[in-house]
């Protein structure tokens, strides 16, 4: 049973315990929303989020886009990137904001040395440090401009609500959410941006993917039959800051922790999240659907002196609602055999939905379960151009809804993805079987007062006196993803 999201007070909107018998589908909304739609509409009226449907125009003196940039380290840099080389309208960078200035530094004079640096017109008063960056940072755009969230996934809601209250259109990475908390209030803000008629991407770009879009029509006319079973794989060594030792001494812990955010539950749902999320959504995407429980397993090798909170390994066996499988594997060990994709197995065949990282997919479909060149029988192009970018198409598409006001919001699938990752993670780190309903309405939020941090304000996430940090139990810590 899929119980109706809990709306946090805070946002306005009212809680609820209804509950609906059916599963979540693709693309149907994660719980019913019959009394909260009319409810959520009363309410907004009421909030500092009000307002009335806000015109898809970029600005009334000019039809240039203005950009702003919040969270500035790599995945930012190429968002912004992409926002600037977009042809279908005319895109400025006018703002940047983050919490490190050597992260903010290091970004803007990669930008403004790049193809795209005569578009990258920040002023050294548009470029704000702090945990109110990013508010600033707004405050230089007009309605209808665009807002990039790509801080840390902690950030997702307190910054989303905040481009709301400005009408902005936004871009944010994924996961757009850590925990059934965080969900929750995501999912109660994106009704307040419907009803502003604001377009919102998330970066779950292999959804643009063309070949994907090409291989998911196939599949749902039938090519390899009911899907039975799918698999993904997102196996390699140590990977960004997933792997953290303890801050040196004297170190802002805070400031420690959001600059090593992979390693943190809090910061980023972990590497099972931040990672593994892409293979997960696209094997979803191609089901049509979303799992309706996990079961898992997992655990931690060779750790020595790191203290981050994450697994080396994950096992996970997602269920459909229809009894259908989705084993996902993800593994951050040295010198083991690598590999990066997702799979299909139908009744009448299989396809490869991925085969060697995001781009190219490589998507194919073979007529069995055999992957020989002579089961083939339907295959993507062996060479996907740099016009098919799925990082550069969702920006292309998000840029054209806009110009032509057409309906695109894609943050209830990205908090539905968010969900997924975080269930399959908490049925490894708690030993137990997690339902869609139980993380969904799961009361353990790991940073509830990200939207008040500070300057010297004390991390969500405390050391023990040995210095290391509460890791997941298995068995022995059930209902939480770890005590403390």
């Amino acid at each position: 049973m899929l119980t109706e999201p809990r709306f946090e007070a805070e946002i306005g909107l009212v809680k609820s315990t209804a509950s609906t018998g059916s599963a979540p589908s693709a693309d149907a909304p994660i719980a019913t929303r019959r009394d909260f739609l009319k409810t959520a509409v009363t309410a907004a009226s009421a909030t500092a989020l009000a307002g009335v449907t806000l015109p898809h125009v970029f600005a009334a003196e000019d039809n240039t886009l203005k950009v702003a940039l919040i969270g500035a380290g790599g995945r930012g840099s190429g968002a912004a990137a992409n926002a600037l080389r977009v042809e279908n309208a005319p895109t400025r960078l006018v703002a940047m904001a983050d919490v490190f200035e050597s992260k903010l530094k290091g970004s803007y004079e990669g930008l403004k040395n790049s193809e795209v640096g005569e578009k990258v017109q920040v002023s050294d008063d548009h470029k704000f440090l702090g945990f109110d960056a990013g508010m600033k940072a707004m405050s230089v755009l007009r309605p209808g401009d665009i807002a990039i969230i790509t801080t840390p996934p902690a950030f997702r809601w307190p910054l989303f609500k905040l481009a709301i209250e400005r009408g902005l259109n936004v871009f944010m990475e994924k996961p757009v959410s850590v925990d059934g908390p965080s969900s929750r209030k995501m999912f109660a803000l994106n009704e307040l941006a419907k009803a502003k008629n604001l377009k919102v991407g998330v970066g779950l770009m292999c959804r643009h993917c063309h070949v994907r879009q090409e291989l998911f029509q196939k599949i749902q006319d039938g090519a390899i039959g009911d899907i039975t079973m799918l698999r993904g794989y997102r196996m390699h060594g140590p990977v960004a800051s997933a792997f953290s030792k303890a801050p040196p001494e004297g170190s802002d812990e805070l400031l420690y922790q959001i600059s090593r955010f992979h390693s943190f539950l809090w910061a980023s749902g972990g590497c099972y999240s931040d990672y593994y999320i892409h293979n997960i959504d696209e094997c979803c995407w191609m089901k049509n659907s979303w799992p309706v429980k996990a079961q898992a397993s997992g655990g931690r090798n060779y750790r020595g002196d790191f203290v981050d909170q994450n697994f080396d390994s994950y096992s996970v066996e997602y269920t459909f609602d229809d009894g259908a499988k989705l084993m996902f594997y993800g593994r951050t060990i040295a010198g083991c055999k690598d590999e990066f994709a997702s799979y299909a197995h139908g009744t009448k065949g299989m396809a490869v939905i991925s085969s060697d990282g995001h781009w190219p997919s490589k998507a194919r479909i073979y007529k069995a379960q055999k992957m020989a060149n002579s089961e083939i029988v339907w295959r993507g192009p062996k060479e996907e151009g740099p016009d098919m970018d799925p990082y550069q198409v969702e920006w292309h598409d998000l840029v054209e809804a806009i110009r032509n006001d057409k309906p695109y919001n894609e943050v209830d699938r990205g908090v539905k993805a968010s969900l997924t990752a975080s269930m399959g993670r908490m049925a490894a780190h708690t030993g137990q079987e997690v339902t869609y309903d139980q993380i969904l309405n799961s009361d353990h939020e790991f940073a509830p007062d990200v939207d008040k941090f500070k300057a010297g304000s004390p991390p969500p996430l405390k050391r023990n006196a040995d210095g290391k940090y509460p890791i997941p139990q298995p068995g022995i810590v059930k209902n939480r993803e770890y005590a403390g």
